[in-house]
């Protein structure tokens, strides 16, 4: 009796549940053939997608990416196919676009298979819909052989939803620059002021000297940290391409600050740390050998 009430409370619930044509709704997955799904909606009848509703993708197999136990959502293109069943349609455009720029404005990382190569770009799905990936947005870096990513699998973003013209631009190069510049912060975060580095000058600027630190970092000499002399232009006494050694002095703002003099400075108070003032016995002594000494440092 408490099983008849259970199932007597389900169809009432369902008497005051409306569907219309046009809605989204959800289904689970009761049975699958060659030739299209059967949906459990929790109503009084059954949906149904045709093979050909559930997917423009050529890869799509409903055989192999169709399971019992799924849940799917669609929209109702007809309340009855002439068998008293709801049809429905998973690559209708009100659903997949309404998905689509939802992707968009979160940003939602989407993973794809290119599936075709064409001019100036490539191919792939999402929710069924043919997307446009261009050459200049599979990598950092433009593509001259397209070729070679078909059949890759792709992680990618939506940059442009045109439903009305059916367009759907696809974007990798989006999220590789954001790790790229994640990986780049990090390693200037890794950097510790104070730090002895050696790099290349790689350009000069009125300013102050850009300098190659590899592994992708260079940091900025300005003019005032150049020389322990005041020089009026970098070139004075730097040129592109010189090995220097530099010290990092701040990391703020992930910019990287350099100074050249601080190193000479530190490398002169070594040099007068290194002297062995045990060898100096008289004040004659100490006199002629401070000379010396001072000599040896240009001052």
């Amino acid at each position: 009796m408490e099983e008849t009430m259970k199932d007597y409370e389900k169809e009432l619930e369902a008497s005051f549940r409306k569907i219309s044509e046009g809605d989204v709704i959800s289904g689970t997955v009761i049975d699958v053939n060659e030739e299209e799904v059967t949906l459990d909606l929790k109503y009084y009848t059954q949906g149904i997608i045709k093979a050909g509703d559930m997917s423009s993708d050529p890869d799509f197999s409903i055989l192999a990416d169709v399971h019992a136990g799924d849940v799917i959502e669609a929209t109702v293109v007809k309340m009855d196919d002439g068998q008293g069943n709801i049809l429905l349609s998973k690559k209708a455009a009100v659903l997949a676009w309404d998905v689509l720029e939802k992707y968009m404005e979160e940003k939602t990382d989407i993973p794809v298979k290119v599936g075709g190569v064409v001019n100036a770009g490539v191919v792939a799905y999402v929710e069924g819909i043919r997307g446009f990936i261009p050459a200049s947005h599979l990598s950092l870096s433009y593509v001259e052989d397209t070729n070679e990513y078909l059949g890759k699998e792709l992680t990618v973003r939506v940059i442009t939803v045109d439903r009305e013209k059916e367009k759907l631009v696809l974007s990798a190069k989006e999220i590789l620059k954001e790790k790229a510049k994640e990986e780049h912060d990090h390693k200037i975060a890794m950097l510790v002021p104070g730090t002895v580095l050696e790099g290349t000058v790689e350009s000069l600027q009125p300013y102050g000297a850009f300098v190659d630190l590899k592994d992708g970092l260079s940091g900025l000499v300005h003019i005032s940290q150049i020389s322990q002399k005041r020089i009026k232009k970098p070139s004075e006494v730097l040129a592109v391409g010189d090995k220097v050694k530099v010290k990092v002095l701040n990391t703020n703002d992930g910019k990287i600050s350099l100074s050249i003099k601080a190193v000479a400075e530190e490398k002169q108070v070594d040099e007068v740390e290194s002297i062995d003032t045990r060898q100096f016995s008289s004040k004659e002594s100490v006199g002629t050998n401070l000379g010396d000494l001072f000599k040896k440092l240009g001052l």
